[in-house]
Formats: C-alpha cells, structure tokens, sequence
C-alpha cells in the first residue's frame, strides 16, 4: 500500500474527527505506518502512535475482523471491476462503515452496535467520574 494513500487518509480522519489530544493510533509494523510524514501528522496531531507487537497476530485482531467483513459482506458480492471509479470506492466502503458501527449487532459485545456501546461506555465513564468527584468533595 503506497504511504501517500496512508498518509492522505490520516489527514481526512484528522481534519474530519477533530480527536483530541492523546488519541492512539493503532497499526501494524507496515513501512507506511514508519514514515517521517505519517509520523508528522500524528505529531501535529498531539496523537501517540501504537504499533502491533512483533510476531503477534492478535494485537490486529479486531481491525482485521472489520476488514474481513468488508469483503465478505460487500466486496465479495460485487462483480468485477467491484468500483466504477474512486468516489464509488470512498463511498462503498463508508457506508459499510456506517453499518458496520450503527447498525450491525455485535456478539462480542453483547450484540450491541458499537455506536450505541462506545456512547454507554463514555456515559458510564462519566457517571462513575462524577461519583469519584462527588465521595471525594
């Protein structure tokens, strides 16, 4: 996979997601995660980069299950060529992911959608904050 395309869609999900400080970037140990204009934006970004440990396939594991799905639930599908051209590509692939977090259940979270699970999460994180702060006034 060229950087440039690497480099390009870290730039779109920055600039889209506004994370902020101490967000952690996950990937494997890949040339076009290592480069000094990957590393730049994440830096810019306040962002820590996290790499896969040596020889380990599960540290991926969740990213390559998504990616699985992907294309057995959408790629696999398609006749060839599987996109008419880039736009239906970005398209394609966001819509899955709009799917693939909104709207499709989970069994490894209870089969929640990971939306509606990740927002749980934050409120409960919230909530038990705000106990911490109220037992320690």
């Amino acid at each position: 996979m060229p950087e440039a395309l690497v480099t390009t869609a870290l730039q779109r999900a920055l600039l889209a997601q506004r994370p902020a400080p101490g967000l952690i970037v996950h990937s494997d140990r890949g040339g076009q995660y290592v480069g000094n204009v990957y590393k730049a934006l994440l830096r810019d970004a306040k962002a820590h980069l996290s790499h896969s440990r040596a020889s380990d396939c599960y540290d991926n594991a969740q990213a390559e299950n998504l990616w699985s799905r992907l294309k057995t639930e959408v790629l696999e599908l398609r006749d060839w060529p599987v996109f008419t051209d880039l736009a239906d590509a970005q398209t394609s692939v966001a819509d899955y992911f709009d799917y693939y977090n909104h709207k499709r259940r989970h069994s490894s979270i209870g089969y929640s959608k990971p939306y509606h699970f990740h927002q749980q999460l934050l409120a409960n994180i919230i909530q038990f904050s705000c106990m911490i702060a109220l037992l320690f006034k």
